[in-house]
């Protein structure tokens, strides 16, 4: 999970931030794995992850225990230091993948078992729900409603996310909408909402390559579609998505780094890999390191 950094002349070396859901920790890295340092603990099943270089940030998603509904999002400096909690427990029910709009001043993220996306000012405030696509009392073991992995389209102003389905059961859907809700709709009543891709084993974390207008995505599905990267072109979408990159244990974190044209992945096996973006020269770098979630890519 990733956001898009400006280089800058006081960039001076490449960093992954990646997330160990079992530990509950934060490690920063280079991008080959090496100089690894854990700079945050006692994360409570952290899953998404977004990187603020200018403003030396980075902001974690927090799923909690699913049950219970006590989700958050937390703060901290680049080096883990300053840990606040900017939407607190339970305001987020099951919190995953998360999105940093820098322009706009917002966070975005899928709530799982609370089945919304969900948007923030970067200090927490302002919270509301962007799409709502079940009711929690009815609605919140139907897993075709779990949203989880999210991506902004900044030119043309939607978002994309995921409903993953049950596992491997060919359920998972990728859907699009405008960003704002329609005006006079809701949340849960927005006719906006069309489906990008259907009939997918269990699509996850998604990003998108600006430039080249490519959405790309990891499915943890089984073989032999799923435990993939995948992608395809946003605007002239093919009928089939291209896999790119195949035999990932439960891929799950997604981080793109388009400039010098590499992706970075992790995997619920532990393995962090890369390759180039369309799949070639991959490499397992790391692995056995933990059931790993989100993954950001930044320049520091």
């Amino acid at each position: 999970m990733v956001i898009a950094v400006t280089r800058s002349s006081r960039a001076i070396a490449a960093r992954l931030f990646v997330l160990e859901l079992n530990a509950g920790c934060i490690h920063a890295m280079n991008v080959d794995g090496s100089e690894r340092r854990t700079i945050v603990t006692g994360c409570r099943f952290p899953d998404g992850i977004a990187v603020d270089f200018e403003a030396g940030h980075i902001y974690w998603t927090n799923m909690g225990v699913p049950n219970l509904n006590d989700g958050s999002v937390e703060r901290a400096d680049l080096d883990g230091k300053n840990r606040t909690i900017i939407v607190a427990d339970g305001a987020t029910h099951t919190p995953k993948q998360i999105i940093l709009d820098k322009k706009g001043g917002r966070l975005y993220w899928c709530d799982r078992e609370g089945m919304r996306v969900m948007r923030c000012n970067l200090d927490g405030s302002g919270l509301e729900t962007l799409v709502e696509a079940g009711d929690v009392a009815t609605d919140g073991h139907d897993q075709t409603r779990w949203c989880v992995g999210l991506a902004i389209d900044h030119k043309c102003g939607r978002i994309y996310w995921t409903q993953k389905g049950p596992d491997n059961a060919g359920l998972g859907r990728i859907f699009r909408a405008n960003v704002e809700i329609p005006v006079g709709e809701t949340a849960a009543t927005r006719t906006d909402i069309e489906i990008f891709y259907d009939s997918l084993p269990e699509p996850i974390d998604l990003e998108i390559d600006h430039g080249r207008r490519i959405l790309y995505w990891t499915d943890r599905g089984d073989p032999p579609s799923g435990n993939t990267v995948n992608r395809a072109s946003i605007d002239d979408k093919p009928a089939e998505p291209e896999i790119v990159l195949t035999h990932l244990m439960e891929a799950i974190g997604i981080a793109l780094d388009v400039a010098n044209d590499r992706m970075f992945v992790t995997d619920f096996a532990g393995s962090v890999y890369s390759a180039r973006l369309d799949g070639s020269d991959e490499r397992n770098f790391l692995y056995a390191q933990g059931n790993l979630t989100g993954i950001a890519y930044a320049d520091i």
